[in-house]
């Protein structure tokens, strides 16, 4: 996160080769959502680029809804950053994905013309199994999440297992 400070315009791809992009780890009931990317030909989480004047977690929202077809929201407390990936991208880029979590509705994903017609829920074990290895850490964080969403914060001794609030918490 450091490197945002040294940024001129941290989300703006045109700024320069290093930039923000934003990706949500969509989850509910029926695991998580993962599509495969109509380019790289991996099973990922739905992201992308920020557009000019949005903030990461806006986009994060945006980009699942553009490219799953599903609604989808942020935890009832606010958005919820759990992961961070630096990797290289297209044209010599590195791009530093925050990564957020978002609630999905129970119902199939319906991805519009122009994106992966690919999508569909996963129980967690499936998903770990064949997502990107990049996203591994980030599905661990999500079940996690949920399982504490779902749980009231509670685990299965009865205590509260979110931690002091300060670490996978985004705004």
């Amino acid at each position: 996160m450091a490197e945002l400070d040294r940024l001129d315009d941290p989300c703006s791809e045109q700024a320069g080769p290093v930039h923000v992009t934003a990706s949500a780890i969509v989850v509910g009931t029926r695991g998580t959502v993962l599509h495969l990317h109509k380019r790289l030909g991996r099973w990922m989480q739905p992201g992308g680029h920020i557009d000019l004047g949005e903030s990461p977690p806006v986009a994060a929202r945006r980009e699942a809804i553009e490219e799953l077809g599903l609604d989808v929201v942020h935890p009832e407390d606010g958005p919820r950053l759990i992961h961070l990936d630096v990797h290289e991208a297209a044209l010599g880029h590195t791009h530093l994905d925050l990564r957020y979590l978002l609630l999905g509705s129970a119902d199939d994903p319906h991805p519009p013309p122009g994106e992966s017609p690919e999508a569909r829920w996963y129980d967690w074990d499936d998903a770990a199994a064949m997502a990107d290895e990049a996203l591994a850490p980030a599905l661990v964080v999500a079940r996690a999440e949920w399982d504490a969403l779902t749980s009231g914060g509670k685990n299965d001794e009865g205590v509260d297992s979110r931690g002091d609030g300060d670490v996978g918490r985004g705004g």
